[in-house]
């Protein structure tokens, strides 16, 4: 009789807990004109163009569509021309840094804004449409730039555009609540988004300010976008609870804004399934060591959108994972009027 082996029982692994549904985002908020994604950084070329291989991992990871920025009168058209390549949509405006380029231009600020007033009458239907004029605002941290009264004036400038077009607005905001909220309220933008002046709402992107700043918002008809910039600190994630679920969005203002392991959100993000892990944020490499297909290091990609809502989701207990995806989806969809989306 031949004696029986030994037999080793082996644990079963735990399973990875199941994320039922269907987890599909719109980046409201993504730099896509940016030169990193063609290899270029501060103008010198350090890897290969990779926009293809990062859309590839952009659309694994369910990102459905996006909102090119457009930041200034030149990279409005440029994000309107990509928008209309890729099948998505662009923002037309001028960012409050950039201010004071509306001076600077030839025949002064009254041609800076009828060229952007035109830019956006011959892109509203269609492909690559702007559905939102911005990126506008004021930001005082970096009045180096542009001064703060240049910004206010020509902040109110583009708010008559949005009035004008029926758009709602791309708004930015660093350390100029008091001073946004005002120039929104005495433009009419008071309640309703500003619907009784011909406004359509909009949405304050990047948001980083106080819950009470969220919510005079809100009440004033207007939209929050989050993203890795939004979850730094652990006031910052307070800020981002307060948000109500009829006004939340996400976006990971690609390239910037990542969500890095020194940020508060970094505990919410180490309960993330690793099959969503590998998705929101793959494998990276050294621009300097670039192999194609893989994620570039320090360079934020839409991908990442899935990690915000991860975070929401994670900061409103009880509420599962798609209930947070969809509203944010949902909300994009309304305000931007993206009705082949639905």
């Amino acid at each position: 009789m031949i004696p029986s082996m030994p037999v080793t029982v082996v644990a079963a692994k735990p399973s990875e807990p199941a994320i039922p549904g269907n987890h599909r985002y719109i980046d409201i908020g993504v730099n896509l004109t940016d030169p990193v994604f063609r290899g270029y950084y501060h103008g010198k070329r350090k890897h290969d163009d990779d926009m293809e291989a990062m859309l590839e991992r952009c659309r694994a990871a369910g990102v459905g569509s996006m909102i090119i920025t457009g930041g200034s009168l030149h990279e409005s058209k440029e994000a309107l021309e990509l928008a209309s390549q890729l099948g998505f949509y662009a923002t037309v405006g001028c960012h409050p840094t950039r201010s004071s380029q509306f001076d600077q231009f030839r025949g002064g600020p009254a041609a800076y804004l009828e060229e952007l007033d035109k830019l956006i009458a011959a892109n509203l239907a269609g492909k690559g449409r702007v559905v939102a004029v911005g990126e506008c605002g004021l930001d005082y941290d970096r009045t180096h730039f542009a001064p703060a009264e240049v910004q206010r004036r020509h902040f109110r400038s583009q708010l008559a555009l949005a009035k004008k077009h029926h758009l709602p607005l791309f708004l930015h905001s660093r350390s100029a609540h008091k001073d946004l909220v005002q120039i929104l309220r005495e433009e009419g933008y008071d309640k309703d988004g500003g619907k009784e002046v011909g406004g359509k709402g909009g949405v304050v992107h990047s948001f980083t300010g106080t819950p009470e700043e969220a919510t005079e918002l809100m009440d004033m008809g207007f939209h929050i976008s989050v993203n890795g910039c939004s979850m730094k600190t652990e006031d910052n994630l307070t800020a981002v609870k307060s948000i109500r679920p009829e006004w939340i969005m996400v976006e990971t203002d690609a390239p910037w804004c990542s969500m890095t392991s020194t940020h508060a959100s970094k505990r919410h993000l180490a309960a993330l399934p690793p099959s969503l892990s590998s998705l929101y944020f793959p494998q990276t490499t050294k621009p300097e060591s670039f192999v194609y297909g893989r994620a570039v290091k320090g360079r934020n990609e839409p991908a990442a959108v899935g990690g915000v809502a991860w975070v929401v989701h994670r900061l409103n207990e009880g509420v599962p994972f798609e209930k947070v995806t969809e509203k944010a989806w949902k909300n994009a969809v309304e305000l931007f009027g993206l009705t082949e989306l639905q």
